[in-house]
């Protein structure tokens, strides 16, 4: 796994360690006399966030009855709309049999509430959401998750794509 990105200085002829703390990290992430490539590390906007969260409370609270068995919840929301546009992990198990395939997929289905399984022939196939967290996805790639699960909320819905996004602003 990667190590965070320190937090450095550029003080006109080095980059310094911005404190202390970031000073330790370096001595225990980096060797002595070795050469390491840089690139700028862009924080995930903290307003961002929240916006795309408050888009999808509120845009759970607008579903209309027949969708809330599949949709109980925002986050049942926002983890298929993120599995059905591709942020996901899959993985994929080949059983001897298809009523061993049902068997696997029965057990398997109540791990996560938020999985989605499915079965065909003998293979069971697991999707799970990916992580939105700071650690787990990037700017770039949080704010592609994000656009493209509020187009899925905007198509689910039957409005025009961006209606989720603007109403989301008032709640956030």
């Amino acid at each position: 796994m990667a190590e965070a990105p320190i937090l450095y200085q550029w003080d006109g002829e080095a980059m310094i360690p911005a404190a202390q703390h970031w000073a330790r990290q370096a001595d225990r992430q980096f060797v002595v006399g070795e050469r390491y490539r840089m690139v700028e590390h862009h924080d995930r906007s903290a307003n961002s966030h929240r916006h795309f969260f408050a888009c999808i409370h509120d845009a759970w609270q607008n579903l209309p009855d027949r969708m809330l068995e599949q949709y109980p919840t925002s986050e049942h929301l926002r983890k298929k709309a993120l599995i059905w546009k591709g942020y996901r992990d899959e993985r994929s198990i080949v059983c001897a049999s298809a009523a061993e395939a049902q068997r696997v997929a029965a057990f398997v289905k109540p791990m996560d509430d938020f999985a989605v399984v499915t079965v065909k022939d003998a293979v069971v196939r697991v999707w799970t959401a990916k992580s939105q967290s700071v650690k787990a996805m990037g700017r770039k790639e949080f704010q592609d998750s994000k656009s493209d699960v509020l187009d899925f909320v905007d198509d689910l819905l039957g409005v025009e794509r961006g209606d989720t996004a603007r109403t989301g602003r008032d709640a956030a």
